[in-house]
């Protein structure tokens, strides 16, 4: 919490500090005029999801969106903060709340995805991401020397920026909550597996993405925008690479801690009670890194422009 205080705090002061130096540059309309520098407070409504080892759509498993589950959609939420200069450049705050999940069950009766389904396994985790990142708004930009044009109400826009974002992939156990990540699934921090370094519960993002902007009038703006988090981690859904030999746990862990291990890092036996562990059998594909992603629905009150 203290560093994201720190970081609204340097964004208030930039937009205190340009409020005070901006002057008044063009005509808005016959009851306001324009201030070089303006600024938004608003939130949004979006739709979250994700894209990682588990689930996904029918098939043997495809690349990007193609793989994606639209069933996993959850609800998300965001409240943000920027300053826009001139209509050009944004430089936006935000903070978004939300929810990510995938389950191999969702490829029941698929017979293409038979390896996955038989895998059984499951996630889902709380996201809290807080990025800071700059609109470009290209008609502005292209057109802001010429005298004779006419600005119009709406603005397509690419975004770009970076975040910090924490999760905790959990899963279902005899109606209980677990977390995985303390766990060791793969073998995460265990000597027989020193190439597995446990994953951090907070890391960097880089969010982009492409949006459109429409002014509703005077005070309000209407944004419609996708933001794709590229993150740097397989482990999203705490499932990356092979499994690993489970009587290792026992030189590790004791009691629930034990029992919940043994249990979760292999789930196969719950569709096929005969199942029998495989060390350094495929549990996941570490070639390439989760993400999650949102489309927004947002609205702002614009504050800074000055009544004639």
């Amino acid at each position: 919490m203290k560093k994201i205080s720190i970081i609204f705090s340097f964004v208030l002061m930039l937009t205190s500090s340009a409020e005070k130096a901006a002057a008044q540059f063009y005509f808005y309309d016959n009851n306001f005029y324009d201030n070089p520098v303006l600024f938004e407070l608003g939130g949004s409504i979006a739709a979250m999801n994700c894209l990682t080892d588990v689930g996904g759509n029918k098939g043997i498993g495809k690349k990007f969106v193609k793989d994606l589950n639209f069933g996993k959609t959850h609800v998300a939420g965001s409240i943000y903060l920027s300053a826009m200069y001139k209509y050009m450049y944004v430089v936006r705050l935000e903070a978004t709340f939300g929810k990510v999940s995938a389950d191999d069950k969702v490829l029941e009766k698929v017979k293409e995805t038979t390896p996955r389904y038989d895998r059984n396994l499951n996630f889902s985790s709380k996201i809290t991401d807080i990025m800071l990142g700059v609109e470009v708004h290209p008609l502005f930009i292209i057109n802001s020397k010429k005298d004779d044009w006419t600005p119009p109400s709406f603005s397509p826009y690419l975004f770009g920026g970076v975040g910090y974002f924490s999760f905790n992939p959990q899963t279902k156990l005899n109606g209980r909550t677990v977390d995985l990540q303390p766990l060791s699934t793969e073998g995460q921090g265990f000597s027989e597996y020193p190439d597995r370094k446990p994953y951090k519960l907070n890391q960097i993002n880089l969010p982009f993405g492409v949006g459109v902007k429409y002014e509703l009038g005077p005070y309000l703006n209407f944004r419609a925008e996708f933001i794709y988090r590229k993150i740097n981690t397989d482990y999203l859904d705490d499932v990356s690479t092979r499994y690993i030999d489970p009587t290792v746990y026992y030189n590790y862990f004791t009691g629930a801690k034990l029992t919940n291990a043994l249990l979760l890092n292999d789930r196969q036996y719950e569709i096929n009670p005969t199942h029998t562990s495989q060390p350094n059998a495929i549990r996941g594909y570490p070639t390439s890194d989760d993400s999650y992603f949102t489309f927004n629905i947002k609205v702002g009150y614009i504050f800074g422009r000055e009544k004639r």
